[in-house]
């Protein structure tokens, strides 16, 4: 061996050492509170992704319990974004308000009992700011939520709003129109608890035979002794009667969802 090679070799082994542990960039989980407007409405959203990503990925977008965009709802955010989705929770009431007073809930949520269309134009804000996003692949999007927010995703797939499917956690029944029928094009997971004392079995009948009736493409998944807000764990602490968690529906949920995604999208 020349003395050429003596200096070579141990250079090339440190570099290969250094690449080696280097590595691909490790998985970042980024947040950002995005404000957008309705009209006059001042809005405040909350987005996640993984910066380690740089191909668009399936977008995700999230829909808020009747308290508002709080804590709960931002860790489901996050938790999508940990899995390689671009997930985005809109504001339904504006500048992010949040509340734990259930007549304050039911205010703020109430100011849509009634107006179809003005929910759904809130939520349809919302998906633009999801979609506009350059991370986002526009042809794999998604919208979920729970209680009051799951309503409203089903209310956007009713509207024929560009997302390929919605997943909904315990959600009022939404009953689509006939005039609805031709736009519901998403496919729809409906994730609830059986023993819901919120919701009354009629309403839940009447959504199946309508849901039928427009030839959509769903799936009713019902969850033993789960009651209403199964999936929250919090739920217990609010004091409500019909209120609570859940552990085994909220992960059964939970992996029926990234099932009806892996289908619905592709995902490897």
């Amino acid at each position: 061996m020349t003395s050429s090679q003596r200096v070579i070799l141990p250079v090339f082994i440190v570099a290969l050492m250094v690449f080696y542990a280097a590595g691909p960039a490790p998985a970042a989980v980024r947040t950002e509170v995005v404000k957008y407007q309705h009209g006059d409405v001042q809005l405040q959203g909350y987005l996640a992704y993984d910066d380690a990503v740089s191909a668009p990925q399936p977008g995700v977008l999230v829909v808020h319990e009747w308290w508002g965009l709080n804590a709960y709802t931002k860790m489901r955010v996050e938790k999508l974004a940990g899995l390689g989705y671009v997930a985005f929770a809109l504001d339904m009431y504006g500048d992010g308000k949040t509340t734990d007073d259930p007549q304050v809930a039911q205010q703020c949520s109430g100011r849509f009992h009634g107006d179809v269309e003005a929910l759904r134009a809130r939520a349809q804000v919302g998906l633009e700011v999801l979609t506009s996003n350059s991370r986002v692949d526009k042809q794999r999007v998604a919208a979920i939520g729970y209680c009051f927010g799951g309503t409203t995703a089903l209310e956007l797939a009713y509207s024929g709003a560009p997302i390929q499917g919605v997943a909904t956690f315990h959600a009022g029944p939404a009953i689509p129109r006939p005039q609805d029928f031709p736009n519901i094009k998403a496919r729809l997971l409906i994730c609830h608890g059986a023993d819901d004392p919120m919701i009354p079995a009629q309403r839940m009948d009447l959504m199946v035979q309508t849901l039928k009736s427009a030839g959509a493409d769903w799936q009713l998944i019902y969850y033993s002794r789960a009651k209403h807000s199964f999936t929250n764990p919090g739920a217990d602490a609010r004091g409500m009667e019909g209120l609570s968690y859940n552990a085994d529906a909220d992960r059964r949920s939970w992996q029926h969802m990234l099932q009806f995604f892996d289908e619905m999208f592709g995902n490897e």
